[in-house]
């Protein structure tokens, strides 16, 4: 325990008696003297015991090996709030003294990397953290070192990234990509990260099994994503459904690395691409009419509101029926499976949901600094998002309605 003097009291107590605004700021000053000095004393009992000798005890004249203390040097020595501080290290005179307390080339405590790491991965730049390290934290640290200090954590995101997916059974897969801007050799560039989610068969919940950069509209791909699951241990063979977009290419790979599964297109996708087609003036109409379809109660009413808008719409809007006729059979796909899970089997939703998260924790940064600074920050926050999907099992989820689209155009 530290003790203050009564002069040390009484000359703080000026000090803050003529600045009481800077009260906490002179308190943080005097608790560091005191844990620079408290450091110190916890440092001279570690020689004394490694010497097995107090200060100034006689050597015996027959002891072998002889060694003596040989003063003390000064390391800074960072401290989260208390900033950095100037501890003074007892020596041997042989050198062979190694502190357990305060490791050799150690800088800084190591729950101040923890909270490095965590304003980094919360969306912090790493030039961000450079800025506020210091006012929040009480230790300035550079953007170099928020990089050495996030760098370690890339062994730890590989591993998961690339975990061994054997007895994980899966029913369902969505898929999806996202574009971030992205320091890469060639200057700052837009690149897509590919995400797989898998549905789980016990309980319906969500789990992330991919994230890997790549072409979101390459088949090839595609293609590696799927085999790398499956060299994972994915048993290709329990998947039954596969969710996605309408990119023709990514709908053939699937049908191929995933033999007994079916194909839902997103029906937001499809609306937006048929709606492209209608005129400003009845796009409401045609949202209404697509609603009907996609929303009846079973699979021949929706064929039936599917020839009535055929019907309607053939001579008027041509482009805009034949949009709908290419994918309307792989639209109605969810019909096939559970009603509880039709809201959720119907659309992309849930993957750009993922997606939207992705872009709102990462637009602080601006840029992301490479492709592993990305798996880092986005593994990351796959992560947490799982944590909150344990509870929320699948039919849980909610459809944006066409409307929305409407409005929006």
């Amino acid at each position: 325990m530290v003790e203050a003097k009564v002069p040390q009291v009484r000359d703080l107590f000026k000090q803050i008696l003529q600045e009481p605004e800077r009260m906490f700021e002179l308190l943080s000053i005097d608790l560091k003297a005191q844990c620079e000095r408290v450091i110190h004393e916890l440092l001279k009992a570690e020689l004394t015991q490694f010497l097995k000798r107090d200060p100034y005890e006689r050597v015996p004249e027959s002891g072998e090996g002889k060694n003596y203390r040989n003063g003390s040097y000064v390391r800074r020595y960072g401290v989260r709030h208390l900033g950095e501080l100037e501890v003074r290290v007892p020596r041997d005179r042989k050198g062979e003294f190694q502190s357990r307390i305060l490791r050799r080339y150690e800088r800084k405590e190591g729950a101040l990397e923890r909270d490095i790491a965590l304003l980094f991965l919360n969306g912090f730049s790493t030039r961000s953290v450079e800025l506020v390290s210091k006012a929040l934290l009480g230790v300035r640290v550079s953007a170099s070192e928020v990089s050495k200090v996030t760098g370690e954590l890339s062994q730890a995101i590989e591993q998961w990234r690339s975990r061994d997916l054997r007895g994980v059974g899966v029913k369902y897969l969505m898929v999806d990509g996202v574009q971030f801007p992205m320091r890469t050799a060639e200057g700052i560039r837009r690149l897509p990260m590919l995400v797989v989610l898998g549905v789980l068969r016990e309980g319906n919940r969500k789990i992330f099994l991919a994230l890997q950069q790549g072409q979101k509209d390459s088949a090839s791909c595609w293609r590696e994503v799927f085999k790398d699951l499956k060299a994972r241990g994915l048993e290709a063979e329990q998947v039954e459904l596969g969710i996605m977009d309408g990119l023709a290419g990514l709908e053939r790979v699937f049908e191929e690395e995933f033999p007994n599964a079916k194909i839902q297109r997103c029906q937001v996708h499809v609306a937006r691409n048929v709606l492209a087609k209608v005129s400003r003036t009845q796009k409401q109409e045609v949202a209404d009419r697509l609603r009907d379809i996609f929303y009846a109660e079973n699979r021949s009413n929706a064929w039936e509101a599917y020839r009535r808008f055929w019907e309607m719409y053939q001579s008027v809007f041509p482009s805009a029926v034949q949009s709908l006729e290419r994918s309307i059979e792989r639209c109605l796909t969810f019909y096939s499976f559970p009603k509880e899970e039709w809201m959720s089997l119907r659309t992309t939703n849930a993957i750009e949901r993922v997606n939207k998260e992705f872009r709102r924790r990462t637009r602080p940064m601006e840029i992301l600094a490479g492709e592993r600074s990305a798996y880092t920050v986005l593994c990351f926050i796959a992560l947490k998002m799982e944590q909150t999907w344990r509870s929320a099992p699948l039919q849980k989820l909610n459809l944006p309605t066409l409307k929305k689209f409407t409005q929006r155009n």
